[in-house]
């Protein structure tokens, strides 16, 4: 080890007097110069604080920023929210009139229009402020038979070929549950846990066992699903496949990698969602890539928390099977956080998407990507959080040059309602969100000296 470092330094000695003519002066100026290329490039990087409201709230005037601030007030209180998503559900259906309550309150905060040139309009405000959008055709499984499973399937078909005459919205977002049965998607998965094997040779095996009046339904939902993907490959823009329950997810899964088997060969098309709130999904994720290295595609990789916590916990108390979500939050942080620095350590083969409104995660992959020496806008990654929360986050990475989305739901009232209670309870339940929110935008409009 010695005699190592003392050959070594040797070198540096006699390569600083082959190059100096007058020595140490010149040998300081290289070293001086080096230095100083090194400290720029360090510096090329911008600062980045989730504290900065001036960037996260420019986009939005005083008089919406006390809307929101009424709202988040409102969110903050549990019994309101408990009431809320009880009565607003059963209203819409007894149709009553509350829609316009509705759409004045917590749908102009959350969702982007009840039809899509209703968007056009936020999707340029974000645009003015280098934010993109990732459009969502807010349909959950109705099951609402095969007709209506073709009209969802048209309607993400409309949706592609819409974002790809706008600047802005690379990416678009579909439910499984939107173009199939779900109690079909639950046999398949019940089936798929009672095989053994890789996922695909569950999934396979699984196919052959169903009787032939549902393979034909289940070829139904492949043929939709090439369909969309196919458009999208065509058009340019990335389909981000949403997560599911737990006791539907494996089919979805298989679904999801044998499109990205098909279409993420050269660039990434298709993506899958990751609910790292589950224990099983860093091993998933880890799985999946090596998957695609074998299968030679490159794995688009959507990482989140997850949606459905409360009610995953409740099913697995019922029915007595040991519940899939992780003990606590910081298992759930520590395995997000591992899933984030696996996927840019694999980039060349993995597409990841970081959607969180966890300020520490999305800051982590802006410093692991500073750590490889890689820009912040590589084009395998991408940051996203929903629209009407966490502007903090967006506004910031957008204003540093990270290519960041917002999540942009759209639908008619009742066929969003699912995913507006979804927010208000995650509002309540996740730690210190809400009181986050409206922390912000307090000392925005304290700073704008407006009370």
């Amino acid at each position: 080890m010695e005699a190592e470092e003392s050959e070594r330094n040797g070198h540096e000695s006699d390569f600083a007097l082959m190059v100096a003519g007058k020595g140490s002066i010149f040998c300081g100026k290289f070293f001086f110069t080096f230095a100083h290329h090194l400290s720029c490039f360090m510096e090329s990087y911008p600062v980045i604080s989730f504290d900065n409201t001036e960037f996260a709230f420019e986009y939005k005037s005083g008089k919406q920023l006390k809307k929101a601030r009424f709202l988040f007030n409102l969110m903050g209180m549990p019994w309101l929210v408990r009431l809320g998503t009880r009565f607003a559900p059963w209203s819409i259906r007894s149709g009553l009139p509350v829609k316009g309550i509705i759409r004045n309150t917590i749908f102009n905060q959350f969702v982007g229009g009840e039809t899509l040139e209703e968007t056009a309009p936020v999707a340029k405000t974000l645009g003015e402020y280098h934010v993109k959008v990732i459009l969502d055709y807010g349909v959950e499984g109705g099951d609402e038979g095969e007709q209506g499973f073709d009209h969802a399937a048209e309607e993400f078909i409309r949706v592609i070929k819409y974002a790809a005459t706008q600047p802005n919205i690379p990416f678009m977002s579909i439910k499984v549950t939107g173009i199939a049965r779900f109690g079909l998607l639950e046999k398949l998965d019940q089936m798929m846990h009672k095989n053994e094997g890789t996922l695909m040779k569950r999934y396979i095996s699984s196919l052959e066992q169903l009787p032939a009046h549902e393979k034909e339904e289940w070829h139904k939902v492949r043929y939709r699903m090439m369909q969309i993907c196919e458009m999208a490959s065509r058009h340019k823009i990335g389909v981000l496949v949403d997560a599911e329950e737990t006791w539907i997810q494996d089919p979805v899964d298989a679904l999801t990698i044998m499109m990205m088997d098909t279409f993420n060969k050269v660039t990434c098309v298709v993506y899958n969602t990751i609910q790292h709130y589950r224990h099983d999904r860093l091993n998933f994720l880890i799985d999946s890539c090596k998957a695609a290295e074998q299968r030679n595609f490159i794995l688009g990789a959507k990482l989140v928390r997850g949606a459905y916590m409360e009610k995953e916990r409740r099913r697995a108390a019922e029915k007595n099977y040991p519940s899939p979500i992780q003990p606590d939050k910081e298992s759930s942080d520590r395995d997000y956080n591992a899933g984030v620095e696996f996927c840019i350590q694999h980039l060349d083969r993995v597409a990841l998407i970081v959607a969180s409104h966890n300020e520490y995660s999305n800051l982590l992959a802006t410093q692991l990507l500073q750590k490889k020496g890689l820009p912040l806008d590589h084009p395998h990654i991408h940051w996203s959080q929903l629209y009407g929360m966490s502007d903090n986050i967006t506004f910031n990475l957008a204003h540093a040059g990270c290519s960041v989305s917002k999540y942009l739901p759209f639908g008619p009232i009742k066929d969003v309602i699912p995913y507006l209670m979804r927010r208000a309870q995650e509002n309540t339940s996740v730690k210190g969100q809400t009181g986050r929110e409206l922390a912000l935008i307090k000392k925005e409009l304290q700073r704008r000296g407006s009370q």
